[in-house]
C-alpha cells in the first residue's frame, strides 16, 4: 500500500467517514457513483470493485459485463453538503477489465492516453476552463418555459441577488474540496452566472469539472432552485460556453511563450493553434456534443462559428488572450467553441491531440482573423478563406466519422459508440416537431 492510500484509509478513520462514492463517468459524460464501506478500501485499491459495465452508456457489451472501478487516491475529497458526522468522501476511479488493463471505454483513460503522448513530446498540458450556467426558479415542467432566477446582466451586482448568495455558497464548497477558484461574476443572460477554475493539468481540471458541476447542482437544489449546463435554454439570450485556456510546458518553461515574437507566442504555440483550427471542424462533435450545442455556436452572443483565430478577437474559435509583460510563464490560447456539457475528459483528449498533431506535422497557422466573424458576410468571409464550424450535430457527426485522428484519440470502442449514440440523438430530433413550426405553418398551411 502506498502514502496516498495510507493517507486515505488514516483520514477516514480520523473523520468518522462512513461511506465513500466512487465516482466515474460514462462515454458521454455522465457522472456515475457506488458506495463502500471504508472496510472495503484496502480491496478496492489492491483489485477494484467489480461492476456490470453492460448497463452504462458504452462501457462495455453484454458479453463482456464484468468490469471493475479502481479508486485514485490522489482524488480523494470528503462531500462537504453530506453533513459532518458521519461523514461521506469520494474518490474518482480508473476502469478496469478484469485481467487488470485498463478498459477502452474509460474516458479518464482516454484522456490519460492523450497526456502520455504529450508526455513523450516532452510537454504537459495544462487548462483553466470558464464555467458558465443558468441558475432557474423551477424544475423543467414539459410544455414550459425555464424562467430565470433574475433579469440581471453581465457583472452585474444584484443586491440580495440570488446569484451573489448562490456563487458564494458554491466557491466556499469547491474551496473545501480543494478546488480553486479564481473568478466568479453574473454573466450575460438572465439567471446566467460564470465561475472560472485556476488552471491545472487537464487530468486534474477534467475531475475538477465533474466535481463542479455536481456541486453547482447540489448549492442550488439547496436554495430551492435549479442549474443548468444545458448550452442554449433560451432562445433569446447568449447560451452557456466553457472557454477553456490551454498552455503546454516542457518542464518548468511556458512552451507557449518566445520573447520578440508577435503577441509573445512561440512556434509551437502557433503550430498548436494551427492543428485546432486544421482539426477544428473533426472535434466539434466531441467538444459540442448535443443536439442543442449547435443552437448556442449558431446562435450569434459572440459564440465562435468559424474556424478562426485572433488576438482579443472574442467572434474567433481561438484567442490570444492579452499578455503580461514579465508574466511569460501565462502564455496560453483560449479555445471558446468548447461547452460545458461536454465530456471534459474526451474534450479535453481530442483538442490536445489537435494541438500536438499542429506541432507534430509543423503545421503553418493561417493568418489572424481581426474582423467580427460575425459582422462578414458569406462571400467576404469565402474570400479570406474562412471556414465554418458544423452548424448542427449531423454534420458534426459526418465530419467526425472521417476524421483519423478522432478515431485514435477516442480509440475504436469509445469512437463507434459516441457515433452510434449520437446519431440516434439526431435521428430523435430530426423526427420531432417543435413549436416553432406548429406556431408558423399550422395556422397558414
Amino acid at each position: 500500500m502506498d502514502r496516498q492510500e495510507e493517507f486515505v484509509l488514516r483520514t477516514i478513520e480520523e473523520r468518522d467517514i462512513r461511506f465513500v462514492r466512487l465516482w466515474f463517468t460514462d462515454v458521454l459524460g455522465t457522472l456515475k457513483s457506488v458506495a463502500v464501506a471504508p472496510a472495503e478500501l484496502e480491496g478496492a485499491f489492491s483489485e477494484g470493485i467489480g461492476f456490470d459495465g453492460s448497463v452504462i452508456e458504452g462501457l462495455s457489451r453484454v458479453y463482456e459485463a464484468d468490469m471493475l472501478a479502481k479508486p485514485d487516491p490522489s482524488t480523494f475529497q470528503v462531500l462537504p453538503w453530506r453533513g459532518e458526522n458521519p461523514g461521506t468522501a469520494r474518490m474518482f476511479c480508473d476502469l478496469l477489465m478484469p485481467d487488470g488493463s485498463p478498459a477502452p471505454a474509460d474516458p479518464r483513460h482516454v484522456l490519460q492516453r492523450a497526456l502520455t503522448k504529450a508526455g513523450e513530446m516532452g510537454f504537459t498540458f495544462y487548462t483553466h476552463p470558464e464555467i458558465e450556467f443558468f441558475l432557474l426558479r423551477h424544475p423543467h415542467v414539459p410544455g414550459a418555459q425555464p424562467v430565470p432566477v433574475d433579469d440581471a446582466g453581465y457583472f452585474d451586482h444584484v443586491p440580495h441577488g440570488t446569484g451573489h448568495d448562490f456563487r458564494r455558497a458554491a466557491i466556499t464548497m469547491l474551496e473545501s474540496m480543494g478546488i480553486s477558484v479564481e473568478f466568479s461574476h453574473h454573466e450575460g443572460a438572465p439567471g446566467q452566472n460564470e465561475i472560472d477554475l485556476r488552471y491545472a493539468d487537464a487530468l486534474s481540471t477534467a475531475d475538477n469539472i465533474m466535481t463542479f458541476r455536481t456541486v453547482v447542482k447540489e448549492v442550488a437544489l439547496e436554495q430551492g432552485i435549479v442549474a443548468t449546463f444545458m448550452p442554449k435554454p433560451f432562445s433569446g439570450h447568449p447560451g452557456s460556453g466553457m472557454h477553456t485556456h490551454l498552455s503546454l510546458f516542457e518542464g518548468d518553461t511556458n512552451a507557449f511563450y518566445e520573447a520578440g515574437a508577435p503577441y509573445s507566442l512561440s512556434t509551437v504555440g502557433r503550430q498548436f493553434i494551427a492543428g485546432l483550427l486544421r482539426h477544428g471542424a473533426e472535434i466539434t462533435a466531441v467538444t459540442n456534443q448535443w443536439v442543442n450545442s449547435y443552437k448556442r455556436l449558431w446562435g450569434g452572443g459572440e459564440a465562435p462559428a468559424h474556424l478562426t483565430w485572433g488576438h482579443n478577437n472574442r467572434s474567433a474559435m481561438v484567442r490570444i488572450p492579452m499578455y503580461k509583460p514579465n508574466k511569460g510563464q501565462s502564455s496560453r490560447v483560449e479555445v471558446r467553441s468548447l461547452d460545458p456539457a461536454a465530456n471534459p475528459y474526451l474534450a479535453f483528449a481530442v483538442l490536445l491531440r489537435a494541438g500536438l498533431k499542429g506541432i507534430e506535422e509543423e503545421y503553418e497557422l493561417p493568418p489572424e482573423t481581426e474582423d467580427d466573424v460575425w459582422g462578414l458576410t458569406d462571400a467576404e468571409r469565402l474570400a479570406m478563406g474562412v471556414d465554418p464550424l458544423p452548424s448542427s450535430l449531423g454534420r458534426a457527426l459526418e465530419v467526425m466519422e472521417r476524421s483519423d485522428l478522432v478515431a485514435e484519440t477516442l480509440g475504436e470502442h469509445v469512437f463507434d459508440f459516441f457515433l452510434r449514440n449520437k446519431r440516434k440523438e439526431w435521428l430523435d430530433y430530426r423526427h420531432q416537431v417543435t413549436q416553432f413550426e406548429l406556431d408558423r405553418y399550422l395556422p397558414s398551411l
